[in-house]
């Protein structure tokens, strides 16, 4: 019997650590595959000047599933021309909320 340290024990990967970056909320153009899959395929936000940008053609990296304070999420890695420059960043898909955020 572990106590009471072992029942408020974390279950692994239960919490990240903290994001980094600069979130900008998005609209993002998604395919959910049959497999249960999440693939952006283009998305627009809105730039620190107030200019609405649209960004297509999203290469997807990687993607893994990730918890944040308690609030699980997807963390899809992408590559694409933001501003005439190829940039990586996060897009990060809130499940309980169906919210997206770039991170970059």
């Amino acid at each position: 019997m572990g106590g009471f340290y072992e029942v408020t024990k974390l279950p692994p990967k239960a919490e990240e650590g903290e994001r980094k970056g600069r979130p900008y909320p998005v609209a993002c153009k998604t395919w959910f595959t049959s497999a249960g899959e999440v693939l952006p395929l283009s998305f627009k936000f809105q730039d620190d000047s107030g200019e609405l940008q649209t960004v297509a053609n999203v290469r997807v990296r990687s993607a893994e599933q990730k918890n944040y304070s308690g609030i699980p999420s997807r963390e899809v890695s992408c590559q694409a021309v933001i501003g005439g420059l190829l940039r990586e960043f996060y897009l990060i898909f809130y499940q309980e909320t169906c919210q997206w955020r770039m991170m970059i």
